[in-house]
């Protein structure tokens, strides 16, 4: 039974099963128990493949280039040809002076293209995405060639806005 089917038997019973809603920050009322409200709106994802790093805002859902038609497992075991691949979660914010990259987090996964298959924890995925919508810079997880490559698409990106981010985001990207 699908979720559209529950809600549907739900409304019959009068009973409302819990959701979670992905709204503006604008909204201000709390809507009782399992409604939340989680703003994505200053949140772009970026896929690193090898040297090559770019926008793909698919990965927000899953759903990026490299994502489409793999079947992911958590044992990586299972994967012992995949390439490695990064999604890196960027969290924009504001200051008076405009804005800037604020949060900055690197996940990793492995890609078999010919396989159809992956690996990744989805569980340090979400945390991860969490924690650059908290302004952390975590991007340990990345070789010396990636980081050039992030570096490079976020200068090219928008030069004032990486001239305006904190020194950590600099220094991580510059080790």
């Amino acid at each position: 039974m699908d979720i559209n089917e529950q809600n549907a038997q739900a409304a019959d019973t009068k009973k409302k099963l819990p959701t979670l809603n992905i709204v503006s920050s604008k909204e201000t009322k709390h809507r009782g128990f399992g409604q939340g409200s989680i703003d994505l709106s200053q949140l772009s994802s970026v896929i690193i493949d090898g040297a090559e790093a770019y926008l793909d805002l698919g990965a927000l859902h899953a759903k990026s280039k490299v994502e489409k038609g793999i079947k992911f497992t958590v044992n990586a075991d299972e994967v012992p040809n995949g390439r490695p691949c990064w999604i890196v979660w960027v969290a924009v914010d504001f200051k008076e002076e405009g804005k800037y990259y604020a949060g900055v987090t690197s996940c990793e996964m492995r890609i078999d293209t010919e396989a159809r298959k992956g690996w990744k924890l989805l569980v340090d995925h979400v945390n991860r995405m969490d924690y650059a919508l908290k302004r952390r810079i975590m991007l340990d997880n990345l070789g010396p060639e990636q980081k050039v490559a992030l570096k490079q698409l976020l200068v090219d990106n928008d030069p004032d806005m990486w001239q305006r981010s904190d020194a950590a985001l600099h220094e991580a990207l510059d080790n």
